[in-house]
């Protein structure tokens, strides 16, 4: 089912998403995004765990950053501040 106001933009983004990010634990998504991100699911999930789930604004986050070119840019930064 489409995501509302995303088009299928979304849908044709998730699996590139996923491939380069998906192991990306959704509390670090958090250290980027805040901690309403991906409401309902564990710090511990991982991104292609959760990432067909998403709600409607945590996904367009990830589709923004991830069109502009600053996903993984900003994953890198809140892993190396976390210390992870």
């Amino acid at each position: 089912m489409d995501q509302p106001g995303l088009g299928g933009r979304h849908r044709n983004r998730d699996g590139e998403i996923s491939r380069k990010h998906g192991n990306t634990r959704v509390a670090t998504l958090r250290l980027v995004y805040g901690r309403h991100f991906a409401p309902g699911f564990a710090a511990d999930a991982e991104l292609a765990d959760v990432l067909e789930a998403l709600d409607k604004s945590s996904l367009s986050q990830l589709v923004h950053d991830h069109d502009f070119g600053h996903l993984g840019g900003k994953i890198a930064r809140a892993v190396d501040t976390a210390g992870h």
